[in-house]
């Protein structure tokens, strides 16, 4: 039909980059599915990006990191400030005292990991994101690391293995607009939030949107969750 920008945007994405894949043939933890990719990366150092943890186009985090790897080597965190009441709900970090604490920035060392701990018991509120970036080292670490929290192979745990042989570890602490869609009613915010800002439809979705809040806001209190049939 003649729609050159159409077939220009199917077309894109298999230029960006060459995909390959490797299935996890066990559901065995996010580590175990980690080292299913060495045959990809060999020997060199590698990106983890979690799809659920989607970072808004706007914001810069993995360049960011891929300086300090670029500076420090080791393990390089992605890392939010969360409330201390929703600390457990991550893996967080603990600091080096000995570097003088965060960084203008926003560069962090790091002495210690801890998987998921009670807010009371929790290092810091540093809490670490879908974002990594390891060294090749990783991939004997994580051949050597038992199973841990959930009867799983922890990534955490390989990294936490690197930092006591000497590996730097350090973290970025993103401060920019981030969709956690691992949780369902924050997939749901996220399909809006991006919604509103696409370049096509998103004025015209976003115009619906407040008919539609007008709406819900007139429905009475006792008004549930309804079921359409036909």
């Amino acid at each position: 039909k003649g729609d050159a920008a159409g077939l220009a945007s199917i077309r894109r994405p298999g230029e960006l980059a060459r995909i390959s894949s490797v299935r996890q043939p066990v559901p065995r933890g996010l580590g175990d599915a980690v080292a299913q990719g060495r045959g990809f990366a060999g020997d060199e150092p590698l990106v983890v990006l979690l799809p659920d943890d989607v970072i808004d186009d706007r914001d810069d985090l993995l360049g960011p990191m891929l300086d300090v790897y670029a500076e420090h080597g080791g393990v390089v965190l992605g890392l939010i400030d969360v409330p201390r009441s929703e600390i457990d709900k991550y893996g967080c970090v603990r600091l080096r005292q000995d570097d003088g604490g965060q960084r203008a920035d926003d560069v962090v060392a790091i002495a210690d990991l801890v998987e998921k701990p009670a807010p009371d018991e929790a290092p810091s509120t540093l809490a670490i994101i879908g974002r990594y970036v390891l060294p090749p080292a990783i991939f004997d670490v994580l051949a050597q690391t038992v199973p841990g929290s959930g009867g799983e192979i922890q990534l955490t745990d390989a990294m936490r293995t690197l930092a006591r042989r000497g590996e730097p570890v350090h973290g970025v602490v993103f401060r920019g607009r981030r969709y956690d869609t691992g949780d369902r009613l924050h997939y749901l915010r996220a399909v809006v939030q991006l919604a509103v800002r696409h370049p096509e439809i998103g004025t015209e979705f976003a115009a619906w949107l407040g008919e539609y809040g007008q709406q819900l806001a007139s429905m009475p209190a006792t008004t549930g969750t309804g079921v359409i049939s036909g």
